[in-house]
């Protein structure tokens, strides 16, 4: 399944989700897919967000604990059906959003526990959530960078050999 897609997927489920078990189970999904986008970039996305993808991939992998049965009889992990990220801006803009609301139901969680180690468990999730957006926040910028890069080159190019050409309103070729 294409990434944003499978995005889309995970957001409904999350949203869906009910009580301390299913958001915790939704939040190990988040990690993995954050996991397997990152993965799938670092193999063969731009070569620009291969370091931070290769980072996210790791960093997707360590919130959450372990799936519980749970995860295992709703069809198993999810990440699992990623097939392409055909988009990376859109992928990592929308990844960015789920990470976002995974953190925010796991600080629900953890401020409506009175169980000490499920306590932890979110905060742990949830600073693995945290780092992942750090993550796909710089491979967003990188992309922003790559596009101003690329708009000055053009520019550059279009002001040809003899410096900026610019229309008659205020044009430099019109003045004298």
């Amino acid at each position: 399944m294409e990434a944003e897609r499978l995005i889309g997927v995970s957001r409904r489920a999350l949203a869906q989700s009910r009580g301390t078990p299913s958001i915790m189970a939704e939040a190990w999904q988040v990690q993995a897919l954050a996991q397997a986008v990152g993965e799938r970039l670092a193999a063969s996305g731009p070569k620009e967000l291969r370091g931070e993808a290769r980072g996210l991939g790791e960093i997707g992998g360590t919130g959450g604990g372990t799936p519980d049965d749970s995860v295992l009889r709703t069809g198993g992990v999810r990440a699992a059906q990623l097939s392409e990220v055909a988009d990376p801006r859109a992928t990592l803009t929308g990844l960015g959003v789920l990470l976002g609301e995974a953190g925010m139901a796991l600080v629900a969680v953890a401020c409506d526990t009175d169980e000490e180690g499920l306590y932890w468990q979110c905060i742990e999730a949830i600073d693995a959530a945290d780092e992942a957006l750090d993550r796909v926040h710089g491979m967003l910028r990188l992309l922003a960078e790559q596009d101003r890069e690329r708009q000055h080159g053009r520019e550059r190019e279009a002001d040809g050999a003899y410096g900026a050409v610019r229309g008659p309103a205020g044009s430099a070729a019109g003045q004298q």
